[in-house]
């Protein structure tokens, strides 16, 4: 079985990141993730991620720089999360994969049941914002 590989955005707004509820009838249904979505054939990483991200909450990013990798093996699938950076100046979300978003502060990323493959994302991520302190 091949290894799925889904891009995930890290999106940053005044100090906050942004997770987004998968709906109760997906895969990982109530799990809080970091959004994005599966490569297409073809697609670059960035063009995936910025193609993703509108699809699902009519948000236009300008993807960054790569961030962290993450291999986890689920029961039926194995996906390589790949996060990127990304920044937007959209005030407006629309759910279309999810039942809700929040913007959260990095430090308290896992006080929320996150998707296991973007845990340790958001340990990284807890690390990173440490050291700039």
């Amino acid at each position: 079985m091949g290894m799925t590989k889904v891009l995930c955005g890290l999106i940053i707004k005044d100090q906050q990141i942004l997770i987004c509820r998968r709906k109760p009838e997906k895969s990982l249904g109530g799990y809080w993730e970091f959004p994005g979505g599966k490569l297409e054939e073809g697609e670059t990483y960035e063009e995936c991620l910025a193609r993703e991200l509108q699809e699902e909450l009519d948000l236009r990013v300008t993807v960054k720089n790569h961030f962290k990798t993450v291999i986890h093996q689920y029961d039926l699938k194995t996906i390589e999360l790949i996060s990127y950076r990304c920044e937007t100046e959209d005030a407006e979300i629309k759910l279309v994969d999810h039942d809700q978003i929040e913007w959260v502060e990095v430090p308290d990323l896992l006080k929320w049941t996150l998707a296991p493959a973007d845990v340790p994302i958001a340990e990284a991520l807890i690390e990173t914002y440490k050291l700039s302190k």
